[in-house]
């Protein structure tokens, strides 16, 4: 997994539709400037030291000043194009469109009056999924910006869902939406044939230049005895071995579980591994891996005694049964979830309503709680903005559109939610 995208952002004005028409327009109009400063923040780049996507930070040969922001764990660098260096003499514009043309992912925005957009205008063989942001009222207090995606018939479908005939707002809620589009965006495309066949073309040259490069004839003798009594002149103490020590290793540690199928109503018998860095399934009897993710995108669990719930991303969860109603192996599994994920546990609250039949928050597309009304009922129940809903009413959150989650919250007689509290900062996990 990749923590750091280069993202292009191409600009459309009223009546263009073509991508030299886009790569020529030499400087950004007021709206596309405003959708800008919404996305992230400018950067010098001479003397950047951050994630600078190819762009020059000495010499200012690629413009003076680009588009940068983090989201979450990652660092998003923008090729834009109004930002990189424009050449009157050249309608091509081979200096922007080096690094545009060479992005997986490509933002367009379009003034009101572009004409539609079609990939067919675009001349590139990197350029996988096109995010296309059209701009309402732009420059006014109802500006608000409608999204669509057009992407190559071998890129699977990505996350979060659009929901259908809805305008953003200009809001942080929008940005992230943004910002998680473009990324789940780059990571699908790295999922289709063309990437798939890349990736393993080139494990198998390294793997062909370390076989021939790096591979000794020379033998090592196993018959001479090596002597320690030299090397500790003095004896030392016997240490007591730290309890659960095992649970610090690096390499991933095992437990035999039975998983749950949802998709199939049926428990599978799976060997569980979790090293520092991912947590992995494998299928007892066919060897296969039927579930992976990295660590950093664990969340929270909702541990019981003989069972444990695993959420990860936006609220997605596997559902794991220890063997013979082992309650060891679940207190090591979250011990060590504890140790090598920045997750918690899950608190499940029952929420009531006020005079005017209101829970007392806000929550955003993701199941995050925007807002939350001080001293309420929801704030007494331990309710905190930054909190994640992933699950109301027993509803899996990340089953739902926003609409269908407001509507649960909204309907419910009993609503009865399990969140994961944000970070000690109050950022959301």
């Amino acid at each position: 997994l990749s923590f750091q995208h280069k993202i292009g952002i191409l600009y459309c004005k009223a009546g263009q539709s073509t991508e030299e028409e886009m790569y020529n327009n030499e400087t950004a109009g007021p709206a596309f400037e405003e959708f800008l400063d919404l996305l992230g923040q400018r950067v010098r780049l001479k003397g950047f030291s951050k994630y600078r996507a190819q762009l020059d930070n000495k010499t200012d040969s690629t413009g003076t000043h680009s588009l940068y922001t983090t989201y979450k764990d990652f660092e998003l660098m923008f090729h834009v194009s109004t930002l990189l260096p424009y050449m009157p003499n050249n309608r091509q514009q081979l200096l922007r469109k080096r690094h545009i043309g060479n992005d997986i992912v490509t933002i367009v925005f379009q003034e009101p009056g572009a004409l539609p957009f079609t990939p067919k205008n675009i001349r590139s063989h990197f350029q996988h999924v096109f995010v296309i942001v059209k701009v309402h009222n732009p420059c006014t207090e109802n500006v608000c910006y409608s999204v669509g995606v057009s992407r190559s018939k071998d890129v699977p479908p990505f996350g979060p869902p659009i929901p259908k005939g809805v305008t953003f707002p200009k809001s942080a809620v929008f940005r992230d939406f943004l910002l998680a589009k473009v990324i789940n965006a780059e990571n699908a495309a790295h999922k289709s044939e063309k990437f798939r066949a890349m990736a393993t073309r080139t494990r198998q040259e390294y793997l062909k230049d370390l076989a021939e490069n790096f591979v000794t004839t020379a033998t090592v003798d196993t018959s001479a005895k090596f002597s320690f009594i030299t090397l500790g002149a003095k004896k030392k103490e016997r240490v007591k071995p730290r309890k659960d020590a095992h649970l610090f290793s690096i390499g991933a540690i095992m437990w035999h579980v039975v998983a749950r199928d949802f998709g199939q109503s049926a428990d599978i018998e799976c060997l569980l591994g979790i090293s520092n860095e991912f947590i992995m399934l494998i299928e007892k009897d066919s060897k296969n891996v039927v579930f992976n993710c990295s660590c950093r995108d664990v969340i929270g669990w909702t541990s019981g005694l003989v069972s444990i719930k695993v959420f990860y991303e936006r609220g997605e969860c596997i559902l794991l049964s220890s063997v013979d109603n082992c309650s060891e192996d679940i207190r090591e599994i979250v011990q060590r979830l504890v140790i090598v994920t920045r997750g918690c546990e899950t608190v499940e609250m029952t929420l009531r309503r006020n005079g005017l039949g209101q829970l007392g928050f806000h929550v955003n597309f993701e199941g995050i709680v925007a807002d939350v009304e001080p001293f309420g009922f929801a704030w007494k129940a331990g309710l905190r903005q930054g909190s994640r809903l992933v699950e109301i009413c027993k509803v899996a959150v990340a089953t739902l559109t926003h609409e269908q989650m407001i509507d649960l919250l909204r309907t419910s007689v009993t609503v009865k939610v399990v969140i994961i509290h944000p970070h000690e900062d109050g950022s959301p996990r």
